[in-house]
């Protein structure tokens, strides 16, 4: 059976991740839906080199992030995970407060009741108090927090292979292979 993963993008800087982790599934049998926040489409603009309408092309199915009724938003339809890549402190603490005002925090909302895998990429340093609660309050809930830091034990060349370790680290959660990156051999 096909996996099916919810994508969201949300308007931290970094989109890139997002970007890449859509572009590595579209070669495996993962079936995407994805939703782009307003300010992750600004985001995009801003740091890379894609269109929003670019990026959109390469999930299978994507929702407006205002559309609380697209079908990621129940319970009935199952999905196996869901990766909010950059996951902003602001979604980080909808998600940490049941905060549903948008399809990214619904969705993830959904994913949580129904004990499936979730996913957070969040990005923003120096972290204070209140992000390092929500973030703790969602590790005891069984979501995955992911930082993405940079690995130095590759040898990284290039931005994209820094990107790249973050995105392979993101398969290997989800249990998909890939050869994104160096792995740490003896």
């Amino acid at each position: 059976m096909t996996q099916r993963i919810i994508i969201g993008i949300s308007g931290a800087t970094g989109p890139i991740y997002g970007i890449r982790l859509l572009e590595a599934l579209q070669h495996t049998p993962v079936e995407t839906h994805l939703i782009v926040s307003e300010w992750a489409e600004k985001t995009i603009q801003i740091e890379t080199d894609y269109k929003p309408s670019d990026v959109k092309k390469l999930a299978d199915y994507v929702y407006p992030s205002g559309n609380q009724a697209a079908r990621i938003s129940s319970g009935s339809f199952v999905t196996d995970a869901m990766v909010i890549v950059p996951c902003s402190m602001k979604t980080l603490s909808s998600v940490a407060h049941g905060f549903a005002d948008n399809l990214i925090a619904r969705a993830a909302d959904v994913i949580l009741k129904e004990r499936r895998k979730l996913l957070l990429i969040p990005r923003e340093t120096p972290l204070h108090e209140i992000h390092l609660e929500n973030m703790l309050r969602l590790s005891r809930m069984g979501v995955t927090v992911m930082p993405p830091m940079p690995a130095f034990y590759n040898n990284p060349e290039t931005i994209d292979d820094m990107v790249n370790h973050t995105v392979s680290r993101i398969l290997d959660q989800l249990h998909i292979e890939n050869d994104l990156t160096k792995r740490w051999l003896e």
